[in-house]
């Protein structure tokens, strides 16, 4: 068995109030749900972004929760890579300069495909890279 597609990747954050800012006003994400003080959900393409507050998550469910979710987070900062073609990675980094938003990185991958990288409010890494970085 081999799994078909990464259905839901999850980020966490300190602070969700300016995370839904980030992700809804910045980037665009439709959200899906939340949950005051534990969670926010966007859609994006065919998958969805988790974005937890790191701590309400280590919390085990109680007995006779309806969702046995187990406990799960991390600690410092992750990363997240959004799909963009070259054409798309210009527009990107001109609407993130718009916004003020700082590009951290950019650079051409030596197999082929460029990125750039910028942080969220939470310090978290996200890219926005062409596919052809992986081959696809």
């Amino acid at each position: 068995m081999t799994p078909s597609a990464i259905l839901e990747s999850a980020l966490y954050v300190t602070d969700l109030a300016d995370a839904e800012s980030f992700y809804r006003d910045v980037l665009g994400l439709d959200l899906l749900g939340k949950v005051d003080g534990r969670h926010l959900f966007f859609r994006c393409g065919s998958g969805v972004l988790l974005v937890f507050n790191a701590e309400a998550t280590k919390v085990p469910p109680a007995p006779d929760a309806r969702l046995k979710v187990p406990p799960h987070g991390t600690v410092g900062e992750g990363h997240l890579c959004f799909a963009a073609s070259a054409d798309e990675i210009a527009r990107w980094k001109a609407h993130l300069e718009a916004k003020k938003i700082a590009i951290e990185s950019e650079f051409e991958w030596p197999q082929g495909g460029r990125s750039i990288y910028i942080r969220d409010p939470s310090g978290n890494s996200i890219e926005f890279a062409e596919p052809r970085i992986w081959g696809i």
